[in-house]
């Protein structure tokens, strides 16, 4: 069977403040381009995966510059549709010292957020593919997104693709007058693999989550409360074979820990704890871990090999500037080395 991974999700023109500026003290942006989706294909890619990436552009310079940016990456683009007039914004102030950072989203009314039912062929995309990627950013623009979402669902499920799911809840998006735990709860349960961080698990579940406050490289962490945590999340969906958690502390703008969990077959397998104290870009972390994952889930069999890379490979996007996780495999495994020397990483 095909390894190729189908990932859908919008890309937006990224305007980043330089020097660490306040948005109003401002007069010149940093352009890049992003998305968590498109985060997500770009690492998967990066790795040496096999990618697709399905979006709606508008049909003028900045959609050839997106097709462009995402072919630079070996990225598939043959069943991106064009249409609409306007490519999502969002501008970011990056945190500093104890300021936290800051995203204004220009995204209303995008070429993106006006798909319909109907309008994507996921009979002819999923054709090739084995796994389908989506996340709750997707299903949180419009309720006609929500159903596109469903749509893909069913037909990959139908076609026997696995389906992974990033639960991606961002507070500000849901505007459309329906809760994210009633627009995603439902639509999760068909997920084979999951993942997010231990607060959306528990937004969307309403289990309470254990709470990740270590401070230091290889600190211990109360490993029997995630168990439990995860045994919890699984009766909620019962279906999905793979529950991965994201646990992160910040201490401060520059200063993060980090690790990582993978539940599956009634057993949880998790990763020492990463004590990041040069945080250069923490946009994109998430979705460096689900890129880590997605190849991970086709280039290693044992489940503590998955979540080792997963996790390591998230850690290094801290150290990059800008939406993507510019690492290769060597890389991440040689992170993992120096920690199984026992070495600490900082």
């Amino acid at each position: 069977m095909s390894k190729k991974i189908v990932t859908f999700g919008e890309i937006m023109l990224r305007l980043t403040t330089p020097d660490n500026l306040r948005i109003q003290q401002s007069r010149d942006f940093l352009v890049n381009y992003g998305g968590s989706e498109a985060n997500v294909a770009i690492s998967i890619a990066n790795f040496g995966g096999e990618v697709e990436f399905i979006t709606r552009l508008p049909d003028n310079d900045l959609g050839e510059t997106c097709i462009s940016e995402l072919r630079s990456h070996n990225i598939g683009t043959n069943h991106i549709l064009f249409g609409g007039h306007r490519l999502g914004t969002y501008y970011m102030e990056k945190a500093a010292a104890m300021r936290n950072s800051k995203v204004i989203y220009d995204r209303e009314n995008s070429s993106f957020s006006e798909l319909k039912p109907g309008m994507i062929n996921w009979r002819e995309i999923f054709k090739d593919a084995s796994i389908f990627h989506w996340s709750g950013i997707d299903a949180a623009l419009t309720s006609g997104l929500a159903e596109v979402c469903k749509e893909a669902i069913d037909v990959a499920k139908e076609m026997g693709l696995k389906i992974s799911y990033d639960i991606n809840y961002r507070k500000n998006l849901w505007n459309y007058g329906k809760s994210a735990q009633e627009v995603l709860l439902p639509l999760m349960k068909d997920s084979d693999i999951m993942f997010g961080s231990e607060g959306e698990y528990a937004l969307v579940t309403g289990i309470k989550a254990p709470g990740f406050k270590a401070t230091k490289s290889g600190e211990k962490y109360d490993v029997a409360a995630y168990e439990k945590f995860c045994q919890e999340i699984s009766k909620h969906i019962p279906h999905c074979k793979y529950i991965y958690i994201a646990l992160r502390n910040v201490i401060s703008s520059e200063h993060h820990t980090f690790a990582g969990i993978l539940y599956t077959n009634g057993e949880m397998k998790y990763t020492r704890v990463f004590d990041i104290d040069n945080v250069i870009d923490c946009v994109g972390v998430g979705d460096a871990f689900c890129g880590a994952m997605l190849y991970a889930q086709s280039a290693y069999n044992d489940n503590q090999k998955r979540v080792d890379f997963s996790t390591a490979a998230s850690v290094l996007k801290n150290t990059i500037s800008g939406d993507y996780n510019m690492v290769k495999v060597s890389e991440v495994e040689s992170l993992i080395a120096s920690q199984e020397n026992g070495e600490v990483a900082r």
